[in-house]
């Protein structure tokens, strides 16, 4: 197992609950959130500019769309972000949704479908789903009983989804059908240890590989899904390390997001950096994140 260089503090943001990284190839930005602070966030790594857009409600992430701005994951529904005007409109709302949840984490397939799931605030067991909304705006649900939704990624070939439910240690895999977005024949491919912290947000590369962002464990880690084995890690001055992906023009640099969650006064003593946006040169590219079709 390989440790890498240390990461760069590109913003010291001091987020609560930094998360959703995603690499907008349209404008070259990166695009993340601050869930508990309800704000959307493009960073310009030419500019070094980190444009912050409020959305006044919890926001559990966002992706870009083909036709320009991105769609946001609120607490109990879907919307649509200008970044030019900052103006948000509802596109979808899961019906029957529990009582007491929010959206969590969520990506886009490569069919450009947006796939977000539902925890529940009190983090009780089984209480979220996986949803995906189709480019027509159809929303359906595709996992139930689902207790922390976070990483989503397919392979490279795109007939696997791996999926993060944290409470689980697990980075599982679902068969996908491309032209129906349908799963199947769900199996565990990597199992982490408590050691390691809680995975969380994820991300993967040119070769097949998962780079998974590790709560509490001060660290985004590369495991081999075909074999299950952690192949080599990028330390970090922060412990609440919750997401990652690969961005810039070569996607050739690895960003990471961290949070300040109920972190005391004598852990922030610790840990100043904590809630900052983080960059790395990453030692092999990424691939390039879907967009929304819709």
């Amino acid at each position: 197992m390989t440790t890498l260089q240390s990461p760069e503090l590109l913003v010291d943001a001091k987020t609560d609950l930094g998360e959703g990284a995603v690499w907008d190839a349209a404008t070259d930005r990166l695009l993340w959130v601050d869930i508990h602070g309800g704000t959307v966030y493009a960073y310009d790594p030419i500019r070094r500019e980190n444009r912050a857009y409020p959305v006044g409600e919890h926001v559990g992430t966002v992706v870009p769309r083909r036709s320009g701005g991105a769609l946001v994951a609120l607490v109990r529904s879907i919307s649509a972000l200008d970044f030019n005007t900052g103006k948000l409109v509802q596109v979808a709302e899961p019906p029957g949704e529990r009582p007491n949840t929010r959206f969590n984490d969520g990506k886009c397939d490569p069919e450009g479908r947006f796939w977000a799931g539902t925890m529940a605030y009190d983090f009780a067991a089984g209480a979220g789903t996986l949803y995906c909304l189709e480019p027509d705006l159809r929303i359906r649900r595709a996992l139930e009983r689902v207790s922390l939704s976070n990483g989503l990624v397919w392979s490279l070939d795109a007939r696997t989804m791996y999926y993060i439910d944290s409470t689980k240690r697990s980075v599982d895999a679902f068969d996908y059908a491309r032209n129906t977005g349908s799963l199947s024949n769900r199996r565990t491919v990597v199992t982490i240890a408590p050691e390691h912290g809680m995975p969380d947000g994820m991300a993967i590369d040119a070769e097949g590989m998962l780079w998974v962002a590790h709560w509490g464990g001060w660290k985004v880690a590369r495991w081999d899904p075909r074999s299950g084995k952690l192949v080599s890690e990028i330390r970090l001055p922060v412990s609440q390390v919750t997401s990652c992906a690969f961005g810039g023009q070569d996607l050739d640099v690895l960003y990471i997001t961290s949070a300040r969650y109920k972190l005391d006064p004598e852990a922030l003593r610790k840990e100043p950096l904590a809630g900052g946006l983080f960059a790395v040169p990453a030692p092999v590219r990424g691939v390039v994140s879907p967009a929304f079709a819709g």
